[in-house]
């Protein structure tokens, strides 16, 4: 469905999480493409949030890439401190390929404790610029 207004919030971050998942299974935007029967040009779309996806097309994907269609919604939005949506920094994340790496592999690490610590020197490092 092609997009007429600004983007939305929520189709970005639906798109997002199609990349992030595509990304953490080693499939390229023209790998799902292909499964779905569209161009790699539309998954790009869609990634981006310049397209928003149909509930079909987006149950397909959740299909091909097995999870749940509930795994690329946010959570309902709490604002944060900042008055901002908790989920609004992953846009920011995802506009890198390392930032896209880093989002894939990071769940991936079992140590709760190696999270926790990765994230705060991620922090300081940030805060450091």
């Amino acid at each position: 469905m092609a997009r007429t207004g600004p983007k939305d919030q929520v189709d970005a971050f639906v798109g997002a999480r199609i990349g992030l998942r595509r990304s953490a299974l080693g499939l390229s935007q023209t790998a799902l493409a292909q499964q779905l029967g569209i161009s790699f040009q539309q998954v790009q779309k869609y990634e981006t949030g310049q397209n928003r996806i149909s509930a079909s097309r987006l149950h397909r994907v959740a299909t091909v890439l097995g999870t749940s269609v509930e795994a690329f919604f946010p959570p309902v939005p709490n604002a944060s401190s900042d008055g901002e949506p908790e989920w609004t920094g992953l846009r920011h994340i995802i506009a890198t390929s390392e930032g896209r790496s880093v989002a894939g592999a990071f769940p991936l690490i079992e140590d709760r404790q190696l999270r926790i610590s990765i994230a705060r020197i991620v922090r300081a490092l940030a805060e450091a610029d």
